[in-house]
């Protein structure tokens, strides 16, 4: 069992940024890759970012590609996003996710290998 607590969301302007975290707690929660899904109101969750468990892969969705960073911190059993250039349409409750991977450099964009979820932590940007 994995626990995922995300924080940093808010209300922000477009052009700003933010950053997200989310801490991972549990049962080697090490031993998972560790992705950003969102979902904006009316609509169904769409994949964001992922990291494989040693940091080295990420994989992005087109929408953020070149202003969102995922990074990780293992000591600290944590997983950021960064948002540069918020856009409204980045307006979403954004969601930590966690898949468990046998290799440490893979991850994954599909929502249904995700089996640990936070809560999520609201996101508006306005225009």
């Amino acid at each position: 069992q994995v626990q995922l607590v995300e924080s940093g969301g808010g209300l922000v302007q477009a052009g700003a940024s933010l950053r997200l975290s989310c801490v991972a707690s549990g049962r080697a929660s090490s031993m998972y890759a560790l992705g950003w899904f969102r979902r904006a109101p009316g609509k169904g969750r769409e994949f964001v970012g992922s990291i494989s468990r040693n940091g080295v892969a990420t994989y992005y969705a087109d929408t953020v590609k070149g202003r969102f960073t995922i990074s990780r911190d293992n000591a600290k059993n944590s997983v950021y996003l960064e948002m540069n250039s918020l856009k409204a349409e980045d307006t979403a409750v954004y969601y930590c996710a966690a898949v468990w991977k046998a290799s440490g450099i893979s991850s994954s964009t599909r929502e249904g290998d995700f089996v640990y979820w936070g809560l999520g932590t609201q996101v508006t940007v306005s225009s």
